[in-house]
């Protein structure tokens, strides 16, 4: 994953509902609204080693999460799936123009690529 807020945004997105009321308050103001702890603090009426605690145990919680269950980490690897059979379809598309001519490989091309847009759609 590229970085802690991208890798923390996502597993928020997938296990954010897990956490308590609080805590979603809290990361979502460190992480998507890009506060400072200061900040959030003042917000939140709490001191500053408060909301830091608190986003850790999020932290915690939200990897923990991911650990046992690993959805992000098998929706990358279904968006890699798709991103290649997407090139591949393309690469297979291009020959059929250039070369095959088939009417029932263009046929299969175009059920492929329906295929493909839901399962984007689904993920």
């Amino acid at each position: 994953m590229k970085g802690k807020p991208l890798e923390m945004s996502l597993l928020f997105d997938f296990y954010g509902e897990t956490l308590t009321e609080k805590q979603r308050e809290l990361f979502d103001l460190y992480y998507n609204e890009d506060l400072s702890l200061a900040e959030i603090a003042e917000h939140a009426g709490i001191t500053r080693q408060g909301v830091r605690d608190s986003i850790k145990r999020a932290e915690h919680a939200l990897r923990e999460m991911e650990e046992k269950l690993g959805l992000v980490a098998r929706y990358g690897g279904t968006e890699r799936c798709a991103e290649e059979l997407s090139q591949q379809v393309a690469a297979l598309s291009a020959l059929n123009a250039d070369k095959l001519h088939s009417r029932e490989a263009e046929d299969i091309l175009s059920r492929m690529a329906a295929l493909l847009e839901q399962l984007r759609q689904e993920a």
